[in-house]
């Protein structure tokens, strides 16, 4: 069965959970039925750039048909604002970024395109990841043909592999890796998965493998800038062997979907996403553009199903109308008590999202809904045209209850259901320095498989040979690139790393000029020995009055040594053998 787990803290995860107090005032539940129109000054961009947009509407807005008969008048009324909205519509879209709507669906390992059994293709993994090796599974027959291959990677201690993926900023994306290790002994590898500088969980795929089944694991993300990473990490606390994955799946989601989650600050890990009643596996509707996957809920006793029509297009979260068509229903004048999610969580803040439609047509139901005996929502009011109770932030720990109380009508009923864990953003290497060492990476050939990413976060999982401080914002303090067999040249973007005290490249086959390091005012050590280098010796390295060392044996380098260098009492350095100095400087 595929894992939806809760998110397991890295050895350098700060803690987040929140204390349990019964006393405290927990989240609003909030009603989620269509969004009433937006007031003419407020524009879909500026209403994406609020930090919380508008959840819910501040009145209840029931999704039901109105039986009222309009006037030739009222009609010719309504169909003049109609013109009038859609036009301000157009105007409010034409000013939004467009929507590209990237979407990956790869096939790890893979050498060529194939496609499953729902026809949807999925591309060969190569172009989006460095490292790893492809494997072919034995066992084919118990798979889906995208989850026949998968990419190794190697067992090294605190690196991590990355996809890196082209992404629209500030929009959400839905991510889903799945596993499959096959038949296997010892047991299948324990890993970290990490996007972009954040932790999300470690990746424990042992009972599902016993039991003959893939493992998957969901979150969704705000984007920040035009790339995403996707990372699977080598915790040496876990396992001695390194990550693997099957596929991945990068759905960008509509500006609407889970929208009340500030994504700027938070991350959202999928629990649980339950359709009530369904007596089939895990269902998937190919009228889902986010192709989200909904578990059974095991209780045939009160299921029920219906043939009407929700039209998905009402609630924010796009859920696929096929989750309403069935139901778990409450005896009468019973309460309906149901353990969900069906595991034990750990004490945090959860979104929780139920929804709900009368299965009969033209009927309603009232009924109180409790979590964990607080109350949820207080007179729900449900009717063929279905609604959504969520809330953004509700404290849940250990086994949790889910409790419909009857009030009138019919007995209560719920259809789905999603809970995600909210975990904070782990931050991001001070961006100057990023950008720094992306054009330093450009410059070299032969670099780890390691360089993508961000450079330093989280903890643990910096590029190999960098070195970074524990600051809220990560600088780069030292690049330690010795004898790693690295070509190419030194990009001047080396000198915007201005927290840099050491840097040794040496034993490569570097070429080019030393660049201009003036602007390194903290720089002590500087070994560029047994490498290509020519040209002159900067002057500039003279005016850096924290510099201790400096080894500029073994290269190409001609001209004369700065005198300001010779000078510095302070300073051990090596410039010969090797160079074609004149005056030759004394040794």
């Amino acid at each position: 069965m595929p894992s939806c787990p809760n998110r397991t803290r890295s050895r350098d995860t700060p803690p987040t959970a929140s204390i349990l107090n019964p006393s405290r005032a927990l989240d609003r539940a909030h009603l989620l039925r269509p969004a009433p129109a937006e007031p003419e000054s407020t524009t879909p961009a500026q209403r994406e750039n609020t930090a919380f947009p508008p959840p819910f509407p501040p009145e209840i807005n029931r999704a039901k048909k109105k039986k009222k008969q309009h006037t030739a008048d009222e009609m010719r009324l309504h169909l003049a604002l109609l013109a009038a909205l859609l036009t301000l519509a157009a105007a409010a879209a034409a000013a939004q970024p467009p929507f590209r709507g990237y979407y990956y669906l790869l096939d790890c390992g893979a050498a060529a395109s194939t496609t499953d059994s729902r026809g949807l293709e999925w591309l060969p993994d190569g172009g989006y990841v460095t490292g790893g090796e492809p494997h072919q599974l034995p066992d084919q027959g118990l798979l889906d043909p995208a989850l026949a291959t998968r990419r190794d990677f190697p067992h090294e201690p605190g690196k991590k592999f990355c996809y890196e993926l082209p992404v629209d900023r500030n929009r959400r994306y839905l991510l889903r890796p799945t596993f499959f290790y096959g038949a296997s002994s010892p047991p299948p590898p324990v890993f970290d998965l990490i996007v972009d500088g954040t932790f999300w969980t470690a990746v424990n795929t042992t009972d599902d493998v016993l039991a003959g089944s893939a493992s998957y694991y969901e979150a969704v993300f705000g984007a920040s800038g035009r790339n995403m990473s996707f990372c699977l990490g080598v915790n040496p606390d876990y396992t001695s062997a390194g990550p693997f994955i099957n596929a991945l799946q990068v759905i960008q989601l509509h500006d609407s979907v889970y929208n009340a989650t500030n994504f700027t600050a938070s991350a959202m890990g999928l629990i649980a996403r339950t359709k009530f009643g369904s007596t089939d596996g895990v269902e998937r509707y190919p009228n889902d553009t986010f192709n989200r996957y909904w578990q059974p809920f095991p209780d045939s006793k009160h299921a029920v199903s219906s043939t009407h029509n929700v039209t998905s297009a009402d609630f924010w979260n796009l859920p696929p109308p096929g989750v309403f068509n069935t139901a778990l229903v409450a005896e009468q004048d019973a309460p309906l008590v149901l353990q969900w999610p069906p595991i034990p969580l750990q004490n945090d803040s959860y979104y929780v999202a139920l929804y709900f439609a009368d299965t009969v047509s033209e009927s309603s139901r009232t009924f109180n809904v409790y979590i964990n005996d607080y109350s949820f929502y207080e007179g729900l009011t449900v009717t063929s045209a279905g609604l959504s109770v969520f809330a953004t932030q509700w404290i849940l720990s250990g086994l949790t209850r889910v409790i419909l109380a009857p009030i009138s009508g019919l007995p209560p009923l719920i259809n789905a259901g999603e809970v995600f864990g909210l975990f904070p953003l782990g931050g991001y290497t001070f961006p100057r320095d990023a950008r720094a060492l992306e054009a330093i990476k450009r410059g070299l050939q032969n670099i780890p498989d390691d360089w993508n990413g961000d450079p330093c976060m989280p903890h643990g999982y910096a590029w190999t040979g960098v070195t970074c401080d524990k600051g809220q914002i990560p600088r780069v303090i030292s690049l330690n690139f010795s004898s790693m067999g690295l070509s190419g040249y030194l990009s001047s973007d080396i000198a915007r790393l201005t927290a840099l005290t050491d840097i040794s490249f040496a034993n490569n086959s570097l070429s080019g000029p030393i660049p201009n390091l003036s602007n390194l005012r903290n720089l002590t050590r500087l070994h560029l020995q047994d490498n290509k280098l020519n040209g002159t010796v900067p002057q500039t390295l003279g005016i850096i009055t924290s510099l201790r060392e400096l080894f500029l044996q073994n290269n190409e380098l001609d001209g004369a040594v700065p005198l300001n260098l010779l000078l510095n009492q302070g300073l051990t350095y090596q410039f010969l053998p090797g160079n074609n100095f004149f005056p030759r400087p004394p040794r």
